[in-house]
């Protein structure tokens, strides 16, 4: 979708306005806000995305995404580049490219196990800085799950500890693997877990850490976490070592709010808890820095599906939907975050059409069909 053209742009802000003759009878509907988001001169703009497919699932959900987004009239248009898995480095023109739109939009990229390729997803959080990792893994009505009342986001270390990619072998046989841990990174990705519960009215931050085995290392994580947090003094803070959070997860997830991790446990929990609240395929997530911030499946678990789902045309699209919603209020558009939200919430709630992973059986294109005919 592109709103290059008069035309399409004309259609843009006929839209966008609200005032559209359809729908001018509902304008004063009592469902809609009293005091609305008043945007600055300028901000309904076109913005663009720099739009990744990835590999496996990825053109499927992502294709599924841009479907919406054109049904949506949503005031943004995407820079397609092809990025795979088994590439040497992410193109210098798709790094370009992110740091001219600021916002980035990506479906899985494969890692390849073991050889000398390093991940591309790696390499794409330490290039623009992308230093804290969200997935919010919370229960979607119509969803059965084991747990009730499970709303958690996980915020991670996105570039150092075990993913410093530091490796060498000693001798034959002995292997070297660094965890780099810095005061630095580890006092930013606190502020950011503060700041995030104080702005979005979370009751509590649980930093997850090993520090009875690591003490140097995950020691100064904690002392970071613990200066923070007396600056946050109506916001609860406490600790867990990581072995007992998977623990306490799987049995009682519900007394989790905010979790703040070092890299590696940041990963192992949100996937964790993605399972718990409906599986990897419905929770939303994102990775932001200072100037840039890439967008996609909240849990890494499945991000490329399998070559049958690939063949069937039946991947889930519901995790890259939400992501896209925290995109669009990223970008400032939270009437068109809230539409869409709404709309895949209003899909799951009706159950009929789900993909396999959540007990269903239809395809992506049904499930956008479906989401489209939700959108009010």
């Amino acid at each position: 979708m592109t709103f290059r053209s008069i035309s399409r742009f004309g259609q843009y802000l006929r839209y966008a306005s609200g005032f559209s003759p359809s729908r001018f009878g509902s304008v004063f509907n009592e469902n809609r806000r009293s005091v609305t988001y008043m945007p600055r001169p300028g901000d309904g703009s076109p913005r663009a995305v720099t739009l990744i497919p990835g590999d496996g699932i990825g053109p499927l959900v992502t294709g599924a995404v841009q479907q919406i987004m054109e049904a949506m009239h949503a005031p943004l248009y995407f820079e397609t580049y092809e990025v795979h898995g088994d590439m040497t480095s992410v193109p210098q023109e798709v790094i370009d490219s992110i740091r001219r739109n600021k916002v980035c939009l990506k479906g899985g990229l494969a890692t390849p196990v073991g050889g000398g390729v390093s991940s591309l997803n790696v390499q794409l959080r330490k290039e623009l800085d992308l230093y804290a990792s969200l997935v919010n893994c919370f229960n979607l009505p119509g969803l059965p799950t084991r747990h009730e009342n499970v709303d958690i986001v996980v915020i991670r270390e996105n570039t150092e500890g075990e993913y410093s990619g530091l490796e060498h072998e000693v001798v034959p046989g002995v292997v070297e693997s660094l965890k780099v841990m810095t005061k630095f990174c580890s006092e930013r990705i606190a502020k950011y877990a503060f700041e995030y519960a104080y702005l979005n009215n979370r009751k509590k931050v649980t930093a997850v850490h090993k520090a009875n085995i690591m003490k140097l290392a995950d020691g100064l994580f904690l002392e970071s976490c613990r200066e923070v947090a007396t600056k946050y003094p109506g916001i609860k803070y406490n600790e867990i070592i990581v072995d007992n959070c998977c623990m306490q997860l799987v049995s009682k997830p519900e007394q989790f709010d905010v979790m703040v991790t070092p890299n590696l446990y940041g990963n192992l929990v949100a996937n964790t808890a993605a399972g718990i609240a409906g599986g990897t395929g419905v929770m939303p997530g994102g990775n932001v820095g200072q100037d840039h911030a890439v967008f996609e499946q909240g849990a890494s678990a499945g991000n490329v599906g399998n070559d049958k789902q690939v063949e069937q045309k039946k991947a889930n699209p519901v995790a890259l939907l939400l992501s896209s919603a925290m995109m669009l209020r990223h970008l400032q558009f939270p009437s068109f975050a809230d539409r869409l939200e709404t709309a895949v919430k209003g899909v799951i709630a009706q159950g009929k059409y789900m993909t396999k992973d959540l007990g269903g059986s239809s395809n992506t294109q049904e499930v956008v069909d479906a989401v489209i005919a939700q959108l009010d």
